[in-house]
Parts: C-alpha cells; sequence; structure tokens
C-alpha cells in the first residue's frame, strides 16, 4: 500500500490482480449485467486509484476496495432507478447450480439440469427484486460468507442494520420461492 500511495503503479497492478475477480462477482451479481460489471469494475479500481492518498489504512485494503465496488454498484442502480425490481438477464451465471460454489465437474442428466437452470433462474429473479441493500447483504452472508461484523464494515453501517437487512431480504425470498421450498424434489 505504501508504494501505491507513492505512485508505484506495479504496486497497484498486484492489488488489483488479487481484488480483480471478487470485485467483478460482487457487482455482477448486483447489477445483472456482464459487460456493465467490467466497466464498473474497472471504474472501482480508476476511484480506488485517485483515492490512494487519502487511504488511512484503517481497515484493509480488501475491506476498502470493496466497499468502492459496492458503492459503485449502488451509484449506477440509482442513475438507472433499478431499485427494486430490477432488468435481468438469465444469461449471467445461468449455467452455474444454484447454491453451488464451483462449476459441476460431471454431466448432469438433461432432467436434472433442466431442474437446476430453472431454479438457478428463480433465485437470480427473486434476488432481482430485492433492494440494493437487501440484496448486497444476503449476497455478502450467504454467496461470499462474510461474517455479521464484515459486512458492517464492507457496508458502513451497523451490526443491528445488517441484521435487519438480512431478516427482511431472507423474509422476501422465502415468499418469493415458497413454491420451492413446498416442492417434493426439495432435499
Amino acid at each position: 500500500m505504501e508504494r501505491c500511495q507513492r505512485g508505484d503503479t506495479a504496486a497497484f497492478d498486484v492489488l488489483v490482480t488479487r481484488h480483480r475477480s471478487r470485485v467483478y462477482g460482487h457487482i455482477v451479481t448486483m447489477v445483472h449485467r456482464e459487460a456493465d460489471a467490467w466497466d464498473l469494475a474497472q471504474d472501482t479500481f480508476l476511484k480506488a486509484w485517485k483515492a490512494l492518498p487519502r487511504f488511512e489504512g484503517q481497515s484493509s485494503f480488501s475491506t476498502w476496495i470493496y466497499r468502492i465496488a459496492h458503492n459503485t454498484a449502488l451509484d449506477w442502480l440509482r442513475t438507472r432507478k433499478i431499485e427494486g425490481s430490477a432488468e435481468f438477464d438469465d444469461t449471467v451465471q445461468s449455467h452455474i447450480a444454484a447454491g453451488s460454489t464451483t462449476t459441476p465437474h460431471g454431466e448432469s442428466r438433461p432432467d436434472e439440469r433442466l431442474a437446476q437452470d430453472e431454479l438457478g433462474r428463480r433465485i437470480q429473479e427473486a434476488l432481482a427484486e430485492l433492494s440494493p441493500d437487501h440484496r448486497a447483504v444476503i449476497l455478502l452472508r450467504e454467496v461470499e460468507g462474510h461474517a455479521y461484523e464484515e459486512i458492517a464494515s464492507l457496508l458502513g453501517c451497523t451490526l443491528g442494520t445488517v441484521m435487519s437487512r438480512l431478516f427482511y431480504a431472507r423474509k422476501k425470498l422465502q415468499q418469493r420461492l415458497a413454491d420451492v421450498y413446498r416442492s417434493p424434489d426439495w432435499q
């Protein structure tokens, strides 16, 4: 960080390489558009580069850059007035089974693939209906596995706010996906 703050672009390149996939991943789950997510990720790192002299080290670089990414995505959503019922691009990550952390290695049966694709699509649509604040907190906790305290730090809010947003986000997702939970195939 010290080298970066002195203008060392090679040192900043190392940080970008280390954090770009997580920054992009968070942004694409917020905006649901791959091309826009790439642009916003680049904007995030450009903003970080310009703000480096003001970085005080009160948090880790990853927390700081993640917060810049989150705010960049929120700003983009606000300018497009996509608050709760965002446009949905079902091509984004539609090949990944819902709840998986990696792409499956084996070939699924066609009926299993169809069911997984449908479930993934339904979950993505339900997530898109959440407000950006609720979507961010549910993704940070349930998809990325951050602790409540980390989420509060990343989003710049209190622990109580994180817990409240998680409660309401989970409740809305449960209501939206109620038929999935009642399905005999849901195990």
